[in-house]
């Protein structure tokens, strides 16, 4: 008999329920609505540059912690858009916002260490806790108060081995922006228990209604304990260049350092410098991008409040939407495969993102508005959540 090569433990996938998605192939008039990858293209004047920069040369390794002009631009940018002096030494140029987020637990986590993660969740955190050799904690949170994070919940579950929370606003799959009061509430809990806030700072410019981004490393007593996990692919629609950076005091950048040298060495050069310029042009770039997804998502929740059976919020952040269809009596799976099969609509069940999801479903606006009206038309007709 042949013998099988073993897999690593860390490699072993554990049992999963039936697969939501099978079968989506034989609808040739599928409408998607699980990808997360905005489908604008990405603004000529962060392209052009970077071109005529790879063009000039800049297509080799870089300094390790990233082209210094990116750097010096990501510590502009914290002034500009947060009024924070950032320092070099505080600036890790990465490979996108998942590389960040792994090496900052790599960093940070030790085997056994606990780490909070709000619940729902995005799907790959507590796999990128696990690889660190940490334990994922959820911490549940809910529709009735907006998905915001409850301090009595939070502390409640800290223990000897907890070390740090992880944080994500504006949230995916839920949408929430967490407001500057929730964000006090958990740093006085992060000071009082000495704990490390790593924030995944992706969809920053994506906010509505009235809500704001704010930085958890701008409240009080949080700048020395606070890792920003940032990421150039949504706010400006550069998902395939897998760039992204670190804001971090010195000490965990040098840790991070050490590991980026084995994992990626340097992030792509022209990346990095198509980077430069969409920072430069930031307070123009992200602001119409965010519109366009504004004006898809005010849709979207307008269509979904006609639907018996489902609810949504009102859009805040992001760039999707966290229905409930609780009322149908559904499950998440469920429902998930009946507008697949019904309407030829695809989503994610919402259990993909934690316990706390069943029940609901996440939306992706990634698709323009005419595509989004027939696929709320087809949702409609099917009439699949009225419950009996």
């Amino acid at each position: 008999m042949q013998e099988t090569m073993r897999i690593a433990q860390r490699c072993i996938l554990p049992p999963s329920g039936p697969n939501f998605a099978e079968g989506a192939s034989q609808y040739p008039d599928l409408i998607n609505l699980t990808i997360g990858d905005p489908d604008l293209a990405t603004p000529s004047q962060i392209l052009e540059p970077a071109f005529e920069d790879a063009r000039q040369g800049h297509t080799k390794y870089t300094a390790t912690k990233g082209d210094p002009a990116l750097r010096e631009e990501i510590c502009r940018y914290y002034q500009r858009a947060y009024g924070l002096d950032i320092a070099l030494e505080e600036v890790f140029v990465t490979t996108a916002g998942c590389i960040g987020m792994t090496e900052a637990l790599l960093a940070v986590i030790d085997p056994g260490d606990e780490v909070i993660v709000p619940d729902p969740y995005f799907m790959i955190y507590p796999d990128q806790i696990r690889m660190a050799g940490g334990v994922p904690v959820p911490l549940p949170t809910c529709w009735e108060e907006g998905f915001a994070l409850n301090p009595q919940r939070l502390e409640s579950l800290i223990t000897p081995k907890t070390r740090a929370i992880l944080l994500n606003t504006p949230n995916n799959p839920t949408g929430a922006v967490y407001t500057k009061e929730n964000l006090e509430q958990v740093a006085e809990i992060c000071i009082r228990h000495d704990l490390v806030a790593i924030c995944d700072d992706i969809y920053t410019g994506f906010v509505y209604g009235g809500s704001q981004f704010v930085p958890m490393i701008t409240i009080e007593g949080m700048r020395h304990r606070t890792i920003c996990v940032n990421s150039f692919s949504k706010n400006f629609v550069m998902t395939g260049m897998r760039v992204g950076n670190l804001v971090a005091p010195p000490h965990v950048i040098e840790a991070v350092d050490y590991l980026n040298g084995f994992l990626m060495y340097t992030a792509p050069s022209i990346s990095q410098r198509a980077a430069i310029y969409a920072l430069r042009d930031a307070e123009q770039i992200t602001p119409a991008i965010a519109a366009e997804f504004g004006r898809r998502l005010e849709y979207a929740a307008e269509r979904i409040g006609r639907i018996p059976g489902m609810s949504v919020h009102k859009p805040q952040g992001s760039i999707y939407l966290f229905p409930s269809i609780r009322e149908s009596g559904l499950s998440s799976r469920q429902a998930a495969a009946l507008l697949l099969e019904k309407a030829h609509v695809l989503t994610m069940p919402g259990d993909e993102f934690g316990a706390c999801g069943e029940g609901y479903l996440r939306i992706a606006c990634t698709q323009a508005i005419p595509v989004l009206e027939q696929a709320f038309d087809r949702i409609e007709q099917a009439g699949l959540f009225q419950k009996g």
